[in-house]
């Protein structure tokens, strides 16, 4: 430990020895860093902070939910430091008068973009708007306005891209929409026609809608039906032919010819029923209409009452409804020969033309997709028009400027008297730093005892130094011009601080 401490005593004996070349270059550093910290411009802030609410009770019913909203504000807050941004911020402030071309409005740019700050609060509707201008070649006061400026600028950019962004952003979506309607419009109108074409030529021939395939498989399933119902008609018809065989067309007994004819009778009664307010649709006249028609022709009834009888009224009933049976045969009859008509007319069309049905089937393919496209975007545009209106009609972004751009009093950057007094510790450093290094390496030795470790003898003593009065008076002198020295240094530095703080005061 005793060691330690007389070597820690030789350096520094060493260095006060050489203590004016360390007070030397400790002003030299010294005035060499205050030149450069006086050199650094100063930088003045100006902060703002904004508020946007995106909440909207139509946006929800509409269907923009909020996560779109807030992904909007990011786009806008992420966009707001693009060049095109920039540009206008340089040509709407006092930036302006020191461009002389598109050079130097980069080159604002880009100095612009590295000193404005745009954060989003842990309240994502609050955002922190700061930029900072440190020009050399501007006054404080130039630098100071400028900052506000900027951050002034870029809260009206912020509110109008937020505002108005959107109602530009509508109308060339809907501009792009209506071009794209009009021309789905014009190709579905041709594909169309294309198929209208196509079924005056080959699917007229059968009823029904859809493809060639789907209107044949239609035709079939309407002719297994028609047989169907063909079979039930002949089945009825078999059963009135054969009631009609075992029915009498005239019933025995009393003679008519004192009495009223059957037609005479018939149509008494066609009236009678008429007169009870029955319409034409009742099934007893209907019945009491098919027994006249029937008596008119065989002659109002004439044979029946020449052969002792009158006519038989289940005869005439059944033989009508047997008329009725053989009509719906022989409806159901040509239907069915005019579909298989149709169905063989077809289907040799497609042995001998065996691209049409692929050909409708590709026209009603085409139709189905252009249709589909075609309503799709016209629900598109609806739907960004009405986004449109709510976003720009019904006021739902909230924009509110909670502090407004500050003019700076004092320069932000830099903190110039914490700078001053790391100049001056670095001087005070370098300055005993180069001593120490001057006793190092010049070949003298303090001691005796590193004397004789250095030469390996014995070392049998050694002379103090001895001063007379002159001498003590010199070194007396010596110390008092040290010590101003020192003191002087110290004091300057002091001064640069007072001076830095009164020009803050002043600014």
């Amino acid at each position: 430990m005793a060691g330690l401490y007389d070597e820690l005593l030789v350096i520094l004996h060493g260095i006060w020895s050489r203590r004016w070349v360390a007070l030397a270059i400790a002003w030299g550093v010294c005035m060499l860093g205050w030149l450069g910290v006086s050199l650094i411009p100063n930088g003045y802030e100006s902060k703002a902070r904004v508020y946007v609410n995106t909440q909207s009770l139509l946006e929800d019913k509409v269907g923009i939910t909020q996560v779109q909203s807030q992904q909007d504000l990011d786009r806008v807050r992420q966009t707001l430091l693009s060049a095109e941004n920039l540009e206008k911020v340089v040509r709407g402030t006092d930036l302006s008068q020191t461009i002389a071309g598109p050079r130097d409005v980069a080159g604002k740019i880009t100095t612009l973009r590295e000193h404005i700050t745009v954060l989003a609060q842990a309240d994502p509707s609050m955002i922190d708007i700061s930029a900072t201008s440190a020009d050399s070649g501007l006054s404080d006061g130039a630098n100071a306005r400028i900052a506000q400026q900027v951050v002034q600028k870029l809260i009206d950019i912020f509110q109008e891209e937020n505002l108005s962004g959107d109602r530009a952003e509508t109308r060339q979506s809907l501009a792009f929409l209506d071009q794209q309607i009009a021309a789905r419009g014009k190709q579905l109108e041709q594909t169309d026609k294309r198929r209208a074409e196509f079924a005056q030529r080959y699917a007229g021939l059968l009823p029904g809608a859809g493809t060639i395939s789907q209107r044949m498989d239609a035709a079939r399933m309407e002719i297994n039906n028609i047989d169907s119902q063909l079979v039930q008609a002949q089945s009825a018809l078999s059963a009135m032919n054969g009631q009609l065989a075992g029915t009498p067309p005239t019933l025995p007994g009393v003679s008519v010819g004192g009495g009223p004819s059957p037609l005479a009778q018939a149509q008494a009664d066609l009236a009678n029923m008429r007169a009870r307010g029955w319409t034409s649709s009742h099934p007893d006249v209907i019945a009491a209409q098919r027994q006249v028609d029937a008596l008119r022709r065989q002659g109002g009834g004439a044979t029946a009452a020449a052969g002792g009888g009158t006519a038989n009224p289940a005869y005439l009933s059944i033989r009508s409804m047997q008329a009725e049976r053989a009509a719906t045969v022989q409806a159901l009859s040509a239907r069915k020969a005019q579909l298989q008509a149709d169905l063989n007319t077809m289907t040799s069309r497609q042995i001998d033309e065996p691209g049409v049905a692929s050909e409708q089937e590709k026209l009603d393919r085409d139709y189905a997709a252009q249709q589909a496209q075609y309503d799709k975007m016209l629900a598109d545009r609806e739907e960004i028009r009405l986004r449109g209106d709510v976003k720009t009609e019904t006021g739902s972004v909230q924009f509110r400027v909670i502090l407004p751009p500050s003019m700076p009093t004092a320069p932000a950057a830099p903190n110039r008297p914490l700078l001053l007094l790391a100049v001056l510790l670095l001087g005070i450093a370098a300055g005993v730093g180069v001593a120490f290094a001057i006793g190092q390496l010049k070949g003298t030795f303090p001691t005796a005892a590193r004397l004789e470790r250095a030469v390996g003898i014995p070392v049998v003593g050694s002379i103090s130094q001895t001063m007379g009065a002159a001498q003590l008076a010199i070194d007396k002198q010596r110390m008092k011009w040290f010590a101003g020295a020192s003191g002087g240094l110290a004091a300057l530095c002091l001064l640069l601080i007072v001076v830095e703080f009164i020009q803050r005061g002043t600014a």
